[in-house]
C-alpha cells in the first residue's frame, strides 16, 4: 500500500491578475461619464456679494452663466481695469449678450427652453449699470429668468457655511 504524503512543497495558488485590465478599464471609463469638467476659466475678479436669504439652483444644466467684473491682473494692461462682461471664455461687449443668449438656447433641446435661468455672477465692486444695461439685453431677447449668484452670509461679512 502506498503511504499518504504530506503536500510540503504546496503553497498557496498565486492570484489570477487576468480580469484586472478589464476592472481598470472600467473604472477609468467610470470616472470619464461621472466627471465634470470646469466649464469656464475666469478672466474676471469676481468676489460675490453677500445674502442672507441664499436657494441653490438644483439643475446646472439649464443655467447660462454671465460674469461681470474688473479683468484679473493678468489682463488688465490688456483690458483695463474697468469693469467688463465675460461671456464663456471671452470678453464681450454688452451689445454681445443677445447673440450669446440666443446661441446658447440653440444648443438646447426647444423643450428645456422655457426653463432657462441666466445666472449674473458679478463682482460686488461693479458698478450697477453695466448690470442694467446686462438685463436690458436680456429683456430684448425675452430671457426674463435671472438669478444674481452670491455668497452665504449676512451684511457684517459673517459667514454661514
Amino acid at each position: 500500500m502506498s503511504r499518504f504524503k504530506k503536500g510540503k512543497g504546496k503553497g498557496t495558488p498565486g492570484i489570477s491578475t487576468a480580469s484586472l485590465p478589464d476592472i481598470v478599464f472600467m473604472l477609468l471609463f467610470f470616472f470619464m461619464v461621472a466627471t465634470v469638467m470646469r466649464q469656464n476659466t475666469l478672466m474676471i475678479e469676481n468676489k460675490l456679494p453677500m445674502a442672507n436669504q441664499v436657494e441653490k439652483l438644483d439643475k446646472k444644466d439649464l443655467i447660462i452663466y454671465i460674469y461681470a467684473g474688473k479683468p484679473s491682473s493678468q489682463y488688465k494692461s490688456t483690458y483695463g481695469s474697468e469693469a467688463r462682461i465675460q461671456l464663456n471664455d471671452k470678453f464681450a461687449d454688452v451689445s454681445d449678450v443677445k447673440a450669446f443668449i440666443l446661441a446658447e438656447r440653440a444648443s438646447k433641446r426647444e423643450e428645456l427652453i422655457p426653463f432657462l435661468t441666466t445666472a449674473l455672477k458679478v463682482d460686488s465692486e461693479t458698478n450697477m449699470g453695466l448690470v442694467g444695461d446686462i438685463k436690458q439685453q436680456l429683456r430684448e431677447v425675452d430671457a426674463l429668468k435671472i438669478n444674481y449668484t452670491t455668497r452665504k452670509g449676512d451684511v457684517q461679512g459673517n459667514f454661514n457655511n
